[in-house]
């Protein structure tokens, strides 16, 4: 059962700016703004244990029973569709509030549409933006808006194996699938096979992939013999910075794999295709 921003709050690291006090987990705790936040989830929380209670106690069978879990699922969104609401309302009607920064973030991790979440934002004072975690948020959006189905995808370049400069904006022309991935990630070596089987699939028909590792620094061997195992015939690229890879912060990757299928003018027209899903989007486009 996903939970909710309180947890969130009580584990909240130091990370507010110099410009404004860092607060505590005790003083959070006895904020007002927090207790007047609680006080108003609290009873959507026990009806989200009430679903999860009834699901858990009902017979094997019924839980197996795709009406049910439809039900189930659905009283779910519900709760979850008003408390989402409950704290928009919360950093509408408190601007100058840390705890709005927070819910925010709690928000993002709901994955709230990001045209929301950006409006929101810009209705918080600049003392608040101006925080660390109110400029992470920033960034954050900032990145997301620049990804959104319908932008142009952000040009970088990065080295192939050969250490030769590859710019995504070369592949301009053809349908292009970024993929983030690295050889330590056991997803990603899980989905490559898929990933292998439509470019196998559809590269003769207007499409290329580029590949993007986000292996570590001292880590190229494992990257070239990751390619090498997995048959993965397509563009490849690194800097080799983990994380710290300037093309996977560009797009705001926070986890991989990750992807974005672009059109031929460079526009993101889909992402994070998996799967049988990544087979059916590619032939309803490729055909």
């Amino acid at each position: 059962m996903k939970q909710t921003i309180i947890l969130l709050l009580l584990i909240l690291p130091a990370i507010i700016s110099a410009q404004i006090k860092t607060p505590s987990s005790e003083e959070i705790r006895n904020d007002k703004d927090f207790i007047a936040l609680q006080a108003q989830i609290k009873p959507f929380e026990d009806k989200l244990e009430e679903i999860s209670d009834e699901y858990q106690k009902a017979p094997a069978n019924k839980k197996n029973d795709p009406a049910f879990q439809a039900t189930i699922e659905k009283r779910f969104s519900t709760v979850m569709g008003e408390i989402t609401n409950l704290m928009q309302t919360f950093v509408t009607k408190n601007p100058n509030s840390y705890i709005s920064l927070v819910v925010l973030t709690e928000l993002i991790s709901y994955e709230v549409n990001v045209s929301e979440i950006e409006k929101l934002y810009k209705s918080l004072s600049e003392s608040i933006k101006k925080t660390e975690l109110g400029e992470d948020i920033g960034n954050h959006l900032f990145s997301k808006t620049r990804t959104e189905i319908g932008a142009v995808a952000p040009d970088f370049t990065q080295n192939d194996p050969k250490g030769k400069p590859v710019k995504l904006s070369d592949f301009r022309g053809k349908y292009v699938l970024i993929d983030f991935w690295a050889s330590w990630c056991g997803p990603c070596r899980q989905e490559n096979p898929n990933i292998v089987m439509a470019y196998t699939q559809f590269k003769n028909k207007n499409f290329e992939i580029l590949g993007v590792s986000l292996d570590n620094p001292n880590a190229r061997t494992a990257w070239l013999n990751a390619i090498e195992k997995d048959k993965l015939t397509w563009p490849q690229v690194s800097d080799l910075q983990g994380w710290k890879n300037q093309a996977a912060r560009l797009y705001g990757v926070e986890s991989i794999p990750q992807n974005y299928l672009l059109d031929p003018n460079g526009v993101i027209i889909a992402k994070n295709l998996r799967g049988d899903n990544l087979i059916r989007t590619l032939n309803n486009i490729l055909k």
